[in-house]
């Protein structure tokens, strides 16, 4: 079906549950306080704060957390934010793409060309993306090119909260991305680009910030002008490619969701669940920061020490002034002596409650503390790692499952573009990948296993030598096993060969 031809709401009111609960999360990932205020309500002060505050449901709820409070009328906001968020998702990107994974393809050319391709500027295209799709519950990849700026095609990532998609049987079956190319004076141009098996639509559209709008020429606005020369006129242009070139990583399986048919196949934010304890988190922190600055030392001065402003006026007093002159003999009893206050630091019970949170908080979006550095830098062997950490692990390993046969969906079209665009000689076919292993044993341990396997006689010369080098190729294992055997000595003769010669 083509592209929106009528002013409708946008984005559609059946994502309204899913963009609110992504913004949500976008919020904690980005970690700007400002933003924390702003969507929990809590930069109002006085008596008339917000009605929300004092509201019942879900906004009335939201609204009373940490962030939601508004600060006590005349004092600042000194709410203190932990990014414990952001090093969720940038760290189940690490677990996920600290090594580039490989791709396999049958033919020789083609596995030349894909080498070529794939190159660090994708390796981290993927990390990025693997790090949002941990933020919003999800990420679409699809093949681009641009003459004018690479000669090859590459893969681009678009954010889960920039598409309208469609499943079918949990499968991606039509997508359509948008992106706002200007807004002014309550004028909002968009974008729309939607992708079916075979084809790609695009349309402009001049709205308002909550309807699509009319359409107009796509050479209305210098973002898309370039457009306007590579589609027919349904505003459509071929892909060659007969089955739909975007594919959608979830995340992991959604909850919020499930018994919603148009939203079930949107996966989950690592976030999910757990904003409350997060809320916590900052709650503790800024208690914490609330002693250090209670803790500073106060005067309470007496009327006659202080600076008299003038008639009428009243005084003032420098707490931050360390020496002072010229002050009269104070005598006791006469009440006009300096009382110190100072407030003591609870260190002690608010590390121990903020490391309960954050430990809480990990284990609740499936990760292991010891990943993100709880428990010391003490060095452990790769078998203790692995053992530590294999809720980590797991959850990586789960999160392969989903990105596995994701790439291999838009590596394919990827081949089809380079050739349709770019004239390479390849095969287009789905390759095979592979991920990397997070945790690498030391050398040293895989020598000794290996030694310890040899001497038992339980391995031979070959598979030493591939336990020992895995990223070497065949030709390469055999080269090293035969120069291996020649220098042992260990070379076993051909008997026909030995009985030739006698």
């Amino acid at each position: 079906m083509p592209l929106p031809d009528r002013n409708i709401a946008w984005p559609p009111r059946h994502l309204k549950p899913a963009l609110d609960a992504m913004t949500t999360w976008d919020t904690w990932y980005g970690g700007d306080p400002d933003r924390l205020t702003s969507l929990y309500g809590g930069g109002a002060t006085g008596p008339q704060a917000k009605p929300v505050q004092y509201s019942d449901g879900f906004a009335g709820r939201i609204s009373r957390w940490w962030w939601g409070r508004p600060p006590a009328e005349g004092e600042q906001r000194t709410k203190l934010h932990v990014p414990l968020a952001g090093d969720i998702c940038g760290g189940s990107a690490d677990l996920l793409f600290s090594e580039a994974p490989q791709f396999r393809a049958e033919d020789d050319a083609t596995q030349a060309r894909l080498d070529t391709i794939v190159d660090d500027g994708m390796h981290a295209s993927l990390q990025t993306a693997a790090e949002v799709a941990s933020a919003l519950g999800g990420v679409y990849l699809r093949p681009v090119y641009d003459t004018t700026l690479r000669d090859r095609p590459w893969i681009d990532a678009v954010h889960a909260d920039r598409a309208v998609p469609e499943f079918r049987w949990g499968v991606l079956s039509a997508v359509t991305f948008w992106r706002t190319v200007a807004a002014d004076s309550g004028i909002v141009w968009r974008h729309l680009e939607r992708h079916e098996p075979g084809v790609i639509y695009h349309g402009l559209y001049q709205g308002t910030p909550d309807k699509l709008g009319r359409v107009v020429p796509l050479q209305d606005h210098p973002a898309t002008e370039n457009l306007a020369l590579r589609v027919d006129a349904d505003g459509a242009t071929a892909t060659g490619y007969d089955r739909l070139d975007v594919a959608y990583i979830q995340n992991q399986p959604s909850r919020k969701w499930r018994g919603i048919p148009a939203l079930a196949d949107l996966g989950r934010s690592d976030l999910d669940g757990v904003e409350s304890m997060l809320d916590t988190l900052d709650e503790i922190y800024s208690s914490w920061m609330r002693d250090i600055r209670l803790a500073k030392g106060r005067l309470v001065v007496p009327n006659s020490m202080l600076q008299s402003a003038g008639a009428g006026r009243g005084g003032s007093f420098n707490p931050d002034r360390e020496m002072y002159a010229g002050l009269d003999m104070l005598t006791r009893g006469d009440g006009q002596q300096l009382t110190i206050v100072q407030f003591a630091i609870r260190v002690q019970e608010h590390e121990a409650s903020a490391y309960h949170w954050v430990d809480t908080i990990i284990r609740s979006t499936g990760y292991s503390p010891q990943t993100f550095g709880r428990g010391g830098d003490i060095a452990v062997t790769a078998t203790e790692v692995q053992a530590k950490e294999r809720r980590s692990l797991t959850t990586t390993g789960k999160k392969v499952l989903r990105w596995r046969p994701g790439l291999g969906d838009v590596l394919e079209p990827l081949l089809v573009l380079d050739r349709e665009v770019f004239g390479s000689k390849v095969i287009p076919q789905r390759p095979f990948v592979e991920f990397g292993d997070s945790i690498v044993e030391d050398q040293l341990t895989i020598a000794n296993t290996v030694d310890v396997f040899a001497r038992a006689g339980a391995m031979s010369t070959q598979v030493m030598v591939e336990t020992i080098h895995p990223d070497w190729d065949d030709a390469r294992v055999t080269a090293e096993v035969d120069r291996i055997l020649d220098e042992t000595g260990k070379r076993v003769p051909d008997p026909m060969q030995m009985g030739a010669l006698a």
